[in-house]
């Protein structure tokens, strides 16, 4: 009789130790982020730009970018020189001699362009 009642919650503690071992899988991110700018919104392919680092998220996570798709951008106005001067926020890659086109002289073809293209 005690093994009828010790073997089922062996069983349930087994289970219940199973299931909270297992991780939380973080959500899928974002395959693609629109910031609103003054000078018209940019459209990120975070899928794009996964894909070309080999879905290294630690190549931007947590530096330059928070995992986060609600935080800011950083990036604003007068800070374009300096982040790429700096090599911070977008660019962090996006500056004279880095990973991936300078962000001068790119601003309509590339960045701001309202949607319109994948930036």
């Amino acid at each position: 009789m005690r093994h009828l009642i010790a073997y089922p919650i062996m069983f349930a503690l087994v289970s219940l130790t199973g299931m909270l071992a297992q991780e939380k899988k973080a959500p899928a991110p974002p395959s693609k982020l629109v910031f609103d700018a003054k000078n018209g919104k940019v459209t990120y392919d975070h899928a794009a730009h996964a894909k070309r680092e080999k879905n290294d998220c630690k190549v931007c996570h947590p530096t330059p970018f928070a995992q986060d798709a609600k935080k800011p951008l950083e990036f604003k106005g007068a800070m374009h020189k300096t982040a790429e001067e700096k090599h911070t926020s977008c660019g962090f890659c996006h500056h004279d001699g880095g990973t991936a086109f300078a962000s001068k002289g790119n601003c309509t073809t590339k960045c701001h362009n309202n949607g319109a293209k994948k930036g």
